[in-house]
């Protein structure tokens, strides 16, 4: 689990006038720009905000700065496992918010098999989108937005829960404010990008 993950806003008609094959090597053609992309420039990364690129590239990416992750994918995939520590314990309309919510991001599910890419996004060859963790288009961000927006005033109630049952202070998202904060970051990544109806991509470099 030595991933890392960069957490994308995606101009959907943009990535959508060309083929699903094409749209990932589209997507990191603009990122890595030499004089417009993100990648190794020297502007300075604000944690807990977006990056956008100069130039034209600007209007149609960002990329999210997660606080507190070192751009990994661990804390992702730890607030999974917390979650798994703690679900039986939330009240049902938590618990399916949640579920939906997580399942729909970083969470394998209960049975660990869970997938995190729309089809017909990107290429369905795993060789032609290598590198995608999570690619969710428009329509799902919205429904994963909508989630969010119910779920939110509920994890509080967590709080009690998690400290019995999930949390570890020798490892990642290790409390419940830290998960609390990965999952409210999150809600952000999906309200912005659902206001501006495009898709969130997470990829691997």
């Amino acid at each position: 689990m030595g991933l890392d993950i960069n957490v994308m806003a995606a101009d959907w008609p943009w990535l959508g006038e060309v083929p699903p094959g094409e749209r990932l090597s589209r997507l990191r053609r603009a990122w890595y720009a030499d004089e417009t992309g993100l990648w190794d420039h020297d502007a300075p990364v604000v944690e807990g905000d977006w990056e956008w690129p100069r130039g034209p590239g600007g209007a149609f990416f960002a990329v999210y700065e997660f606080r507190g992750t070192l751009g990994s994918y661990k804390p992702h995939f730890w607030a999974g496992k917390r979650w798994e520590s703690v679900r039986e314990h939330a009240d049902p309309l938590t618990r399916a918010g949640l579920d939906t919510l997580l399942v729909g991001l970083v969470w394998g599910g209960l049975d660990g098999e869970a997938g995190h890419v729309d089809a017909g996004f990107f290429h369905d060859d795993p060789a032609v989108s290598y590198g995608v963790l999570l690619a969710r288009s428009p329509d799902s961000v919205r429904e994963l937005a909508t989630t969010w927006e119910r779920v939110r005033p509920r994890i509080g109630g967590l709080r009690e829960a998690f400290d019995e049952h999930a949390a570890d202070s020798q490892g990642w998202v290790a409390d419940f404010d830290e998960f609390a904060d990965l999952l409210g970051q999150w809600g952000r990544v999906l309200s912005e990008t659902a206001g501006r109806g495009w898709g969130v991509v997470g990829l691997s470099e």
